[in-house]
């Protein structure tokens, strides 16, 4: 395939050398300052850029007819509008707040366990996400999802950084150097404790998820999900 990197950062640059090896060509490396010369060309783009380029990157994709893999998180809210537009233009679209291959089932299993916690009100929940410095959001996109997908199955209602209510799930939301992902979900009592962890050991994981999707995605119409993706 022929494929387009919007954003190339470090996680850009790790994409392309994935996408390399496995036997793409990378024909536009787009940074925030760049235009979107040679977009044309592409059979599939790659967005991990920033917040503030993620909305603008998607949509000159869906324009061109360029199916569109994004892994940029922090624009959200801008979501609805993307799935509008890719509908418009027939396109092709996948967003996750983690490729990783292993966060997705992370993100199964935290669903499953709170369906069977949703009754123990004994149970406290609450969360931790630690990232590299340069990570622009709090909380990361992946907490969001973990929290979304436990008030889904819960009478939780919303999560908060700070001063979380009864109903509320605080995450904590860390910043150290060259960490590059790690998320925690705590059910605490005044009995026992119950964790469950996902620790990325390099950036390798969510490039290779990344370029997997794109894969999945060329030649395909719709909105889809790396649940669609895997085949969870």
């Amino acid at each position: 395939m022929k494929i387009a990197l919007l954003g190339y950062g470090r996680m850009g640059k790790v994409i392309e050398r994935i996408a390399l090896e496995r036997g793409h060509e990378i024909v536009l490396r787009k940074n925030a300052e760049d235009t979107f010369d040679g977009l044309e060309n592409a059979d599939v783009a790659i967005d991990f850029s920033i917040p503030d380029a993620a909305v603008e990157n998607i949509s000159a994709c869906l324009n061109n007819n360029v199916p569109v893999v994004s892994g940029t998180t922090g624009w959200l809210e801008h979501y609805h509008n993307m799935v509008e537009l890719c509908e418009q233009k027939q396109g092709a679209f996948i967003y996750g707040s983690n490729f990783s291959l292993g966060v997705n089932i992370f993100f199964e299993l935290n669903t499953h366990l709170a369906k069977m916690m949703s009754n123990l009100k004994q149970y406290k929940v609450s969360m931790n996400e630690i990232h590299h410095l340069q990570k622009l959001d709090a909380p990361s996109g992946t907490a969001i999802s973990l929290a979304n997908d436990i008030i889904a199955n819960s009478d939780y209602s919303s999560w908060a950084l700070e001063n979380a209510k009864e109903d509320e799930i605080h995450i904590d939301a860390i910043r150290e150097e060259g960490i590059p992902g790690t998320h925690s979900v705590f059910y605490d009592s005044e009995v026992d404790s119950i964790e469950i962890k996902h620790t990325a050991h390099s950036r390798e994981g969510f490039a290779f998820g990344a370029v997997v999707a794109a894969e999945w995605l060329y030649g395909k119409k719709g909105i889809y999900t790396m649940k669609d993706v895997l085949g969870l």
